[in-house]
This record gives C-alpha cells, sequence and structure tokens, in this order.
C-alpha cells in the first residue's frame, strides 16, 4: 500500500490515493487542485523514504471538495463557589481533501 505522512496547519496527516481528509483551512475553491509540499515520510511498495525533516521533491496532489465548519464545541468555565459560569464555544474551519496521487519520494 502506497501513503504518505503530510504536515498541514500544524498537525500530521496519513494520506493514499483516493482517501477524504479534513485538515485545518487551506486557500482554494471547490474543484481546484492543491499541492502539499511539507511531507515528512512516503511509502512506494512497502520501502519508506524518510525526510529530514521533509522528503526532497516529494508532494501530495490533492482536489478542494469543499470548505466547510467543524461541528460546534462548548467550553464552559465554572468558579466553584461564587456559581459563576462562563460559556462560549468554537468551530473550526476545514477544508475536505480529495487525495489523488503521491509524487515523488
Amino acid at each position: 500500500m502506497d501513503y504518505a505522512i503530510f504536515k498541514t496547519g500544524g498537525k500530521q496527516y496519513q494520506a493514499s490515493p483516493g482517501a477524504v481528509l479534513d485538515v485545518e483551512k487551506l486557500l482554494g475553491d471547490k474543484d481546484q487542485a492543491i499541492e502539499l509540499t511539507d511531507v515528512l515520510l512516503v511509502s512506494r511498495d512497502g520501502k519508506l523514504s524518510v525526510g529530514a525533516p521533509t522528503v526532497p521533491g516529494a508532494k501530495v496532489m490533492a482536489v478542494v471538495e469543499e470548505q466547510h465548519r467543524g461541528p460546534k464545541l462548548v467550553v464552559f468555565k465554572f468558579k466553584a463557589k461564587t456559581r459563576q459560569g462562563t460559556k462560549t464555544g468554537h468551530r473550526q474551519s476545514l477544508t475536505r481533501l480529495r487525495i489523488t496521487d503521491i509524487v515523488g519520494g
């Protein structure tokens, strides 16, 4: 199985051709092709290429499927003896990518 591990938005993701991933928001419109160049590891036919810190010449090619928001996270802070509470929320902006190919490595 061919796969690659790449970094975007401060997180690492494992990608294989045909996979669909939700990553932190990237610039791009629907059906736009993008390439991710921070590839940390590439596996082809059971042989690993490990970068230091990245694999030279390796790219992950992907297509933007949609820009959307993640689920709402509720944050509630409570101070016990004063019975004071603060409720806030957060929704992360995400980009859904369909991995098309792994080039190089």
